[in-house]
């Protein structure tokens, strides 16, 4: 669906937007595939590692919507990839990351519907649920926005849905990198909040792939949500080095002690597929619209009332082994 169409996606220099230029330009010949972000550094850097002809880069941030209007102009689909995500940072500059979360999501709505941009998809987290620090309140807040977004789109068919995963194995500032720089450096320990701690585990590649799967399948409104496994923080520090002592530090400001991508309050609007969960909006649209049916066709049924997808309660978690695995094929 992505050949001979122009696509924009923010934050394009990120980890996940590194990736997600790689792979499209690798499955698919669109006609433009813009970049957009701030850091004329990443896309120099970027233009260097990846010459193709259609792509273009646009120095600009998602808080300037003029800006982001003019990046739009004759743009097919866009994918939201822009956001302060650091949890501590966002703590401690809380404006800061309402004006690139909350006022940029604003601001990609606006230029998409402007531009009549026929699907828009939004990066989430699972802090989205249930938020304990600001970065997640800014990120359910983000989700929001793109959810209501549907009901002003008026006649025209414009879509935007968005997509929530966790964490994202060896990304910029992730666990599995601190623990990569403590082993090479030659510390003792490894810094453990606490022996409970845990996390869901998705790889980029997969999270690309996942977004790839979801423009398809969007109906609009809905939170995509991947089923994917969980670890224990114990069971990573002795799959990256068994030798190393847990030193427990405690839990940081904002930080959860699992992980939660579906929250009980959530449940009635809660929809099991094959693969992937959904969460239909808590709003009704002027258009009706079925959630429990897919624009492919696949159908979900409605989960238990009461339901939680958290990491502590995952039915999937990997083991010491299979963690490994995953950490040596994504370099650590």
């Amino acid at each position: 669906m992505f050949n001979n169409k122009n696509i924009l996606i923010t934050g394009g220099t990120g980890s996940f937007g590194s990736l997600f230029v790689e792979k499209i330009l690798k499955k698919y010949n669109p006609k433009r595939l813009i970049i957009y972000s701030r850091d004329e550094l990443k896309q120099s850097l970027m233009a260097k590692k990846i010459r193709h002809p259609s792509i273009r880069f646009f120095i600009g941030d998602v808080r300037d919507c003029n800006r982001l209007e003019l990046a739009m102009e004759g743009v097919d689909y866009v994918v939201h990839a822009a956001a302060l995500k650091q949890v501590d940072a966002a703590e401690y500059n809380p404006m800061e990351c309402i004006k690139t979360n909350v006022n940029g999501a604003e601001n990609v709505v606006k230029a998409a519907l402007r531009n009549n941009v026929k699907k828009t998809i939004a990066l989430s987290t699972d802090k989205a649920s249930d938020p304990v620090n600001l970065y997640g309140a800014t990120k359910l807040t983000s989700d929001k926005i793109f959810s209501s977004a549907n009901n002003i789109v008026g006649k025209k068919k414009i879509r935007f849905s968005i997509v929530r995963y966790g964490n994202v194995v060896g990304s910029r500032g992730s666990v599995v990198q601190i623990f990569d720089q403590l082993k090479k450096s030659g510390s003792k320990y490894f810094p453990i909040t606490d022996n409970r701690m845990t996390r869901f585990w998705i790889t980029l590649d997969e999270a690309v792939n996942f977004v790839f799967s979801c423009f398809p399948r969007m109906v609009g409104g809905e939170i995509f949500i991947p089923k994917i496994p969980s670890i224990k923080i114990v069971d990573l520090a002795k799959a990256m080095d068994k030798k190393k002592i847990n030193k427990i530090v405690g839990i940081r400001s904002g930080e959860k002690l699992h992980e939660k991508m579906i929250s009980a309050n959530e449940s009635h609007l809660t929809l099991d597929y094959k693969n992937y969960y959904i969460i239909s909006p808590s709003i009704k649209f002027e258009k009706k619209v079925n959630y429990s049916k897919n624009n492919l066709g696949e159908k979900g049924k409605k989960v238990k009332e009461n339901f939680e997808y958290t990491s502590d309660k995952n039915p999937s978690f990997l083991n010491i082994d299979k963690i490994k695995k995953i950490n040596k094929k994504e370099g650590f």
